[in-house]
């Protein structure tokens, strides 16, 4: 998964929610660096894209990336599945994206000298175009994947990923949905994280 369902699935601890964000830059048993709560957020991220990576209906999505962009096919996929989250987000959060943004650029920048200098270096970039926000939108995630793919291995054919997303756009949205049902529910029972959901019969 990628940032935006990352941070969604923190939970209420600001700490795991740093440790979760950071998660991809902490490699081996360097989590042991960090204070209790942060070192399990990094273990907590490792474990979403453990079993994001297993399930079979991720598996599915990244058959349709995988002519084009092979080993990163499962990378274009937390994107697009990102995306699907920003533009569904009442469905997942009680709190509107923009707050819930707002609410996770304070924590981390309140937690910036424990960020890796990586995280440190784009943090700033991220909150000034306010990228969380921005998945909402095809144009917003197809820029991201520009801008990862100039700063990465990832091959530079956004175009593409774009044309693919927008042809199987329904086919993906209900694939999304499906897998991230199982993936909150996973977090939810076997890592006993509360995640607030809303109660889209009340609108509360």
């Amino acid at each position: 998964m990628n940032y935006l369902a990352h941070l969604h699935l923190s939970g209420e601890s600001e700490k795991m929610l740093v440790g979760n964000f950071i998660g991809d830059y902490i490699k081996g048993n360097k989590y042991l660096q960090y204070e209790e709560e942060i070192a399990k957020g990094i273990l907590l991220h490792r474990q979403i894209d453990s079993f994001t990576d297993a399930h079979p209906l991720q598996r599915e999505a990244r058959l349709l990336f995988r002519p084009e962009f092979g080993l990163y096919s499962g990378i274009v996929v937390d994107f697009i599945y990102d995306h699907f989250l920003a533009k569904n987000w009442s469905q997942y959060s009680t709190l509107r994206l923009p707050v819930f943004a707002k609410k996770v650029h304070a924590i981390l920048l309140s937690h910036f000298s424990t960020l890796p200098l990586r995280v440190q270096g784009f943090l700033p970039f991220l909150i000034q175009h306010k990228r969380l926000v921005s998945y909402a939108s095809v144009d917003g995630i197809i820029q991201s994947l520009k801008i990862m793919g100039k700063h990465s291995s990832l091959p530079s054919k956004s175009e593409e990923v774009e044309r693919i997303l927008l042809e199987n756009y329904i086919e993906l949205e209900i694939n999304f949905a499906a897998f991230f049902t199982d993936l909150l529910d996973f977090v939810s029972e076997k890592q006993g994280i509360e995640i607030k959901k809303p109660d889209l019969m009340t609108g509360l």
